[in-house]
């Protein structure tokens, strides 16, 4: 673990200390922003993969199996760090999950809506490429292997499924 390092901070001409932020706090913060994204990707899978047909209806699903063992290992990470499994708000993944319901909307029965909702995916999958990565490279700065080694196991799916 980093040290805790306070800085002096002024309110109203008068000052206070505060502890500034360190990259444990950043780490649970991105913890708790892929968390909620997984949870939000989780509902959505299910309406995704209803118009498709064939392979990409099945590629749905599997992700829909793959995003409940990926939570799984995230909350066993907020354990390992000793934090309540809580998420964040996150602005990023509304907007791509909202972009796949708007194609779903938009190309309802049309040619190109199996074309938009992949390509709506992939942008889900890239942004979750981004966070394990990043988690697992702060995980490796901060000393914990285990989290690293829970966070491999997605980081490197993800590369492979690309």
């Amino acid at each position: 673990m980093l040290p805790v390092t306070y800085a002096p901070t002024q309110h109203a001409g008068a000052y206070s200390w505060q502890q500034k932020k360190d990259l444990n706090d950043l780490f649970l913060d991105t913890l708790k922003d892929i968390y909620y994204a997984e949870k939000q990707i989780y509902k959505s899978l299910p309406k995704m993969a209803k118009p498709p047909i064939g392979q990409l209806r099945q590629a749905f699903e599997k992700h829909h199996q793959e995003t409940e063992g990926q939570i799984e290992r995230l909350e066993q990470i907020f354990e390992l760090i000793d934090k309540p499994a809580r998420g964040k708000k996150c602005d990023a993944i509304e907007g791509l999950l909202d972009e796949g319901k708007e194609i779903m909307d938009e190309y309802k029965s049309a040619p190109a809506l199996d074309a938009g909702l992949l390509a709506a995916a992939q942008a889900v999958e890239h942004y979750e490429i981004s966070r394990y990565g990043t988690l697992k490279a702060w995980a490796t700065k901060l000393g914990n292997k285990e989290a690293v080694k829970l966070l491999r196991r997605d980081a490197v799916g993800r590369e492979k499924d690309r």
